[in-house]
């Protein structure tokens, strides 16, 4: 199958058509007084107008995502994205997200100038960029080859990449002025301080366990994402007709690894694909399970859903209210912030 389409752009692009008349995402807000409201909104509209995508991605020709899946001719890879998509919309609305990242918003590298160029979820320097509204991906695969030998991974890896976005695009945040310059003081569950520090600190390099917002953000939304996907592989039967080359991405698109898998890495393009992947899965995946073990012990689904529910709404109470029941008085407070912040605390 050929990943092909007229509507190939280059990576200076225009974006728009489905910005509402604020230029927000559904749980975006703006801080300050009228003026200072104002100006923001003029800021990001601005930001919002245009992507220069070229700057980071200069080798990389995109294509909007609807554009990508209106041209693919295998319709078993479209099955994938059409019940992968309303599954998502179903669960996301569970959870209090009613919107799903518009389509014309998610940019696709479908083709590289590189020869050793290797898409996919763990393709560097991609992902949502929240100034701009807009989400930059690549399709699974090797870039500099037109046809897609696995079109079915390549579609649940766009899945989990549009999944894992969609959160973050509806997660909440909040905008200030400092100065001339465009501050997000909030993000979901997290903070900064008035000196531009956050409310937790960085985990050790070695730590099994995650005690930073960032990180358990990061692993609570990835998680939601490999599950769409896993759920949709189980219903297709996609197992049993992956390659043996590419039955590595697709056990981590499913949330699937197991520590065993990166013992041995085989050489070729593939190559630094598969050690971003063990690096995610070690500073992102692993830590979080763990700290939902830590923290939720056999209520770690509920702990979850709790963090995703507070993530998109920017509402701590109940997330704050189940941790202070299992662990003592400001348990929040205790597990997360950092002697170097100086702001409130959540909810306050």
């Amino acid at each position: 199958m050929r990943d092909r389409g007229p509507n190939e752009r280059s990576a200076v692009l225009t974006l728009g058509r489905s910005l509402t008349p604020s230029c927000l995402a559904p749980n975006e807000h703006l801080a300050g007084d009228a003026a200072e409201r104002a100006e923001l909104a003029h800021l990001l509209a601005a930001r919002r107008a245009t992507a220069a995508l070229d700057r980071a991605h200069p080798h990389l020709t995109f294509s909007l995502l609807h554009w990508v899946l209106d041209t693919w001719s295998d319709e078993s890879a479209r099955e994938v994205f059409r019940q992968g998509s309303a599954l998502l919309a179903d669960r996301y609305r569970e959870l209090g997200l009613n919107r799903l990242l518009p389509i014309d918003r998610v940019w696709v590298g479908v083709r590289s100038t590189r020869p050793d160029a290797f898409g996919g979820f763990h393709h560097p320097n991609q992902g949502y960029r929240h100034v701009q509204l807009a989400s930059v991906i690549t399709r699974y695969g090797r870039l500099s080859d037109p046809w897609l030998s696995s079109p079915e991974l390549v579609a649940l890896d766009l899945l989990r990449s549009y999944a894992h976005d969609c959160l973050h695009w509806g997660s909440f945040r909040e905008y200030r002025l400092q100065g001339e310059q465009v501050i997000r003081s909030r993000y979901g569950i997290n903070r900064r301080d008035l000196h531009g520090r956050t409310y937790s600190t960085q985990d050790r390099a070695d730590a099994p366990s995650t005690r930073n917002l960032g990180i358990v953000m990061e692993g609570a939304t990835d998680r939601e994402a490999r599950l769409i996907a896993a759920v949709v592989a189980d219903r297709l039967g996609l197992a049993e007709r992956i390659a043996a080359s590419d039955r590595l991405a697709f056990r981590d698109t499913t949330g699937r690894l197991e520590p065993s898998d990166f013992d041995h890495a085989e050489p070729g393009v593939a190559t630094r694909f598969h050690l971003a992947m063990a690096g995610y899965e070690h500073g992102v995946g692993t830590r979080y399970q763990r700290f939902l073990t830590d923290m939720g012990g056999p209520d770690a689904d509920t702990l979850h859903e709790l963090i995703i529910e507070a993530v998109i709404s920017g509402d701590l109470l109940r997330l704050t209210r189940w941790l202070d029941q299992r662990h003592g008085p400001e348990a929040f407070r205790r597990t997360f912030r950092s002697p170097s912040y100086s702001g409130p605390d959540p909810n306050e």
